[in-house]
Formats: structure tokens, C-alpha cells, sequence
């Protein structure tokens, strides 16, 4: 509320806020619809402090005022606003503690990402706390994405941990000072012409000029008027991957995501007989560099272009990916800029047949790993396995996440719309780049292993 008049505060939409609009049909299947939603789960072993862990999830609703805010989607007067703190709900559950805890935990956040989780609930988080036995449980939360991002999940849980310490210990929490969602509504709004972005817009300009996003062919055509839902086919790379992965990034200075996104290009080559490629990804879109403490939807939609026309072998193919990831990484601004000055990018892939696939690699600085705090154990829930036919929303097509898992491997997630695709497509399509990986990296990588 407003100090001197009472009114709820309010705000504009954020430019990534007017890219979900774009994707969004108002038929409850899109981003504002009650499947929009991002699921995080932690172990946590220890007596847990019940009245400290519900304080503390309040406190975060305060701390965080995207937690808090309705997103109204008004055609004329498209808006944000800025509501009173709320407890959120924290509901207790049994799980089996007989069977494989981590594939009961991993079981249990499936059923979670099932449900459903309205855009105008307010606040917008939930947590669940599923208990195996006194000292071992699981802590989930549900939110919806338009209020949350994957950088904001791990977030979110650090400062709740830090919250439940301090309220179980009496002792200050040792958070860093937050901005808000709206702070940053204001500074993008202020900058939208600057000087670097209108830089930005005209590397976009010039970058994707007759370009076009890569489609994906579908197994049913697109319709308008289709029901759907987001199922997920979830594996493992060995860790020869990882390894041979890790290895090359460090030898040609680019990052992992750069050399599986290398692989997965060279991959749309052979498949395509296209050299001229155009691959989305998302990024944390945390600029400035305060946003990396607050809690909101940050993503931006990144178009990647590479040209792999002239690359004799694969670490030329790395080469030039790192040097256009680079330079979009330079120049990157809000999707809705982006696609202001490339009109027709994403044309193939609205036709009949065609769907975007959005390739990432996840990433979190603040993922915390037994950690001890407020006398309990924290750990994030990375490695899940288990597929699920129903899952978190995907607006439009398909997302496919890698991740390297501490214990060595890949995690692979690939996430795609049932009324676009057939899962033996998914998982073909995975096979696929594990065979291109197999050739380009970790052959070779076997090949210098054993030579030396």
C-alpha cells in the first residue's frame, strides 16, 4: 500500500513480462495460466523448528514484493500491482520412509510440479513439508514463473534458511540489502532508449538479419485452439560427458553451456544440412548486477546465431558459438526489443509443423549443498530422474536443460508440448546429441586419456 493514500502501489509490466503477454492466449494454457508454475525441493535433515520455518516464509513474502504482486492483464492498461504482506501456506505431509527417500522426494516434487497454481493467488508461493521421519524431510515450495525464475528459486530458499536461523536462533540473518522487482521495472523503462540499448537493437538488427529460429518438426500440427499439457522425459549423461565437456571448455576458454550448445549445433547441422543457425536460449537476464539478490521473473529469450559454414572440425565449431554467445551476451536486451528489429525471426517456427526447442544450461550461484544452518542440514534437490507426463507449463514447444550434477554426470531435462510431439521424438531427439557428444567430445577425450 501506499504510505499517504492506502491505494495499492502500482507499476508497469516488465519488458520480459510483455514477452510472456506475446506467448500467452488467455485460454489458461499459456504463462499466466495456473500450470505456469516453478517447483524447488530441498532434503533437510535435522528437528525442524516448525513455528521459526513458518515465520521465516512470511518474512520472505515481505522481503521479496514480487512474492506479492498481481500481474493484471488489462488490454488498454497493462499493469503491476504491489500487494500487502501475507503468510504463505505451509502444509505438513507423510512420506514413505521405508522406500528410496531420494526417489520418494523425487517422486513427491513430480506430483507438486502436477498441480496447479494460480497467477492471481496471492502470495505467490506455497511451501510443503513432506516428512519421512523427525530428522529427515523434504521442503518444497511451488510458485508461480511469472513471479519466480530459476535464479530466484535458490534465492528465495536462501534467504527463507537464513530467516529460519535467525528466528531459531536469535541472531541477526546476515542478508544482504534487496531491491525490488519494481526498482527494476522503473530503471528498464528509464533505459529503454539509451545509447546502449539502441547499440543493442542495432547489433539485433544486423545480427538476425534474414535469419530465422531453427524449428523443431512436430508430430501434429499447430492449432489454435489445442488443449495441452507439458510432459518431461528426464536422463542422465554418464560422467566420460562431463568430463570431456569440462575438459574442452577449459582448453578453448568458453563455458559449458557454450560447448553443449557447440554439440548441439553441429547436431541441427547434420540433421538439417543447415549451416546458418539460430537457436534460442534463456539467460538470467540479471542486469544491473544488484538484480542477483532480488526475487522476480528476470529471463531473457536469447537468440543465438552461429554460422557454421567453413568449420573443418568441432573445436572450430566451439570457436565461433563462444564468439557469438559473446557477443549476444554484449549486447543482450528484453526479447520484445529483439524482436521489434528482426520482425520475422520467428516465423518457421509458427508454421503448421514447426515449434521453437529452447536450449540452457542451469545455473545457480547461490544452490546450496549441505549446508548447516539454524542447527539443520540444507540440500538442494538437483538430481531427479524420474520422467513425468505432467509437469510445469511450457507456453510453446520445447525446453530442453542440461546441467552438470556434482556427483559427475549431465542431468538432462527435456520438456515438450503434448500436442506438438510424441515422446519417442523427445527422446530420439536426446539420443541424437548423446551420439553427436559421443563423437565430438568424448572420443576424442578417450583417445588423449589413453595416449598420455
Amino acid at each position: 500500500m501506499s504510505e499517504t493514500s492506502g491505494v495499492p502501489e502500482r507499476f508497469p509490466l516488465s519488458f520480459q513480462h510483455d514477452f510472456l503477454r506475446m506467448m500467452d492466449r488467455g485460454d489458461g494454457t499459456g504463462p499466466f495460466g495456473p500450470r505456469y508454475v516453478i517447483v524447488g525441493g530441498w532434503r533437510v535433515h535435522g528437528e525442524i523448528d516448525l513455528a521459526a520455518l513458518r515465520g521465516a516464509a512470511a518474512d520472505v513474502v515481505e522481503r521479496h514484493e514480487a512474492l506479492r504482486t498481481r500481474v493484471v492483464l488489462d488490454e488498454n492498461d497493462p499493469h503491476q500491482v504491489i500487494l500487502p504482506p501475507v503468510e504463505p501456506e505451509l502444509r505438513e505431509c507423510a512420506l514413505d520412509g521405508d522406500a528410496d527417500r531420494d526417489e520418494v522426494a523425487d517422486l513427491f516434487l513430480n506430483e507438486i510440479e502436477a498441480g496447479e497454481f494460480g497467477a492471481g493467488e496471492q502470495p505467490l508461493v506455497r511451501f510443503l513439508l513432506g516428512r519421512f521421519d523427525e530428522r529427515d524431510a523434504v521442503l518444497a515450495f511451488v510458485a508461480h514463473h511469472t513471479a519466480v525464475d530459476g535464479w530466484s528459486a535458490q534465492v528465495l530458499v536462501r534467504d527463507l534458511v537464513a530467516r529460519y536461523a535467525a528466528r531459531r536462533d536469535g541472531a541477526a540473518d546476515g542478508l544482504p540489502a534487496v531491491r525490488q522487482m519494481r526498482d527494476y521495472v522503473t530503471w528498464q523503462h528509464e533505459n529503454a532508449d539509451s545509447p546502449a540499448v539502441r547499440r543493442a537493437r542495432e547489433f539485433w538488427r544486423e545480427n538476425l538479419r534474414g535469419g530465422r529460429v531453427v524449428a523443431m518438426r512436430t508430430d501434429l500440427p499447430r492449432s489454435p485452439d489445442a488443449t495441452f499439457l507439458t510432459s518431461w522425459h528426464r536422463y542422465t549423461l554418464e560422467p566420460e560427458f562431463s568430463a570431456a565437456t569440462v575438459e574442452m571448455a577449459a582448453e578453448t576458454r568458453s563455458s559449458v553451456f557454450m560447448v553443449l550448445l557447440a554439440a548441439y549445433l553441429t547436431y541441427l547441422r547434420d540433421e538439417t544440412g543447415e549451416s546458418d543457425l539460430v537457436v534460442p536460449t534463456f539467460t538470467p537476464g540479471r542486469h544491473p548486477t544488484w538484480t542477483q539478490e532480488s526475487v522476480g521473473y528476470f529471463f531473457n529469450f536469447l537468440p543465438l546465431r552461429v554460422d557454421l559454414t567453413g568449420c573443418a572440425d568441432f573445436r572450430e565449431v566451439v570457436a565461433k558459438t563462444r564468439a557469438a554467445c559473446v557477443s549476444a551476451y554484449t549486447h543482450e536486451i528484453p526479447f520484445s526489443q529483439i524482436i521489434a528489429e528482426a520482425p520475422e525471426l520467428m516465423n518457421a517456427v509458427m508454421e503448421p509443423y514447426g515449434a521453437a526447442c529452447v536450449f540452457q544450461a542451469v545455473q545457480s550461484p547461490f544452490t546450496m549443498t549441505d549446508e548447516e544452518h539454524g542447527g539443520v542440514r540444507w540440500t538442494a534437490i538437483r538430481r531427479r530422474l524420474r520422467s513425468a507426463p505432467v509437469g510445469t507449463q511450457i507456453p510453446n514447444g520445447a525446453l530442453w536443460s542440461l546441467e552438470l550434477d556434482p556427483a559427475g554426470d549431465i542431468l538432462g531435462k527435456f520438456g515438450f508440448n503434448t500436442n506438438l510431439f510424441h515422446e519417442p521424438t523427445i527422446t530420439g531427439t536426446a539420443d541424437g546429441l548423446r551420439r553427436t557428444l559421443r563423437e565430438t567430445l568424448v572420443e576424442p577425450y578417450e583417445i588423449r586419456r589413453r595416449a598420455a
